[in-house]
């Protein structure tokens, strides 16, 4: 009898360990302060009020701030997924009032693969010997000549 209640306790613990884990990561979206942002009455002040600090701010062009959140998901000992991931502009007139607010979702994301796990570079591939004995005889070497004292130094 006791034997069974173990067993289930130990099997409701295994289904529970396998359980997905949920993240937030950056700006926690909140769809109603988000339309409470209204172009052509907040500023700047404003929306840093309703909304914080952005993630990040455009150096160039437009003033645009960026709220970026993700909701991520994994199992036990596997790489987090994105599960939801959305993208809040608000771009401001060059008085700083707000101007236009568009939000995107994870399908403008893009994936990239890369390809091998070396990242290609110009100039000529160095063996580990090389590397440990190439400058073995180079300019200013001892006994070379140059400043380091050797014949036909001052």
């Amino acid at each position: 009898m006791f034997w069974k209640a173990g067993l289930l306790g130990a099997a409701v613990l295994a289904l529970g360990a396998c359980s997905s884990i949920r993240e937030s990561r950056g700006f926690v979206n909140d769809p109603l302060l988000v339309r409470s942002v209204q172009p052509g009455i907040d500023n700047q002040r404003s929306v840093e009020g309703t909304l914080g600090r952005p993630t990040f701010e455009s150096q160039y062009g437009t003033p645009t701030w960026y709220y970026i959140s993700s909701v991520t998901g994994r199992r036990p000992f596997v790489r987090p997924r994105i599960r939801e991931h959305s993208v809040l502009a608000v771009q401001f007139d060059e008085v700083g009032n707000v101007a236009t607010v568009e939000q995107q979702g994870i399908e403008q994301v893009v994936y990239l693969q890369p390809e091998g796990d070396r990242t290609p570079t110009l100039g000529r591939e160095r063996g580990f010997l090389e590397d440990l004995f190439g400058n073995i005889g180079q300019v200013g070497g001892v006994g070379a000549g140059g400043p380091a004292g050797g014949p036909g130094g001052p």
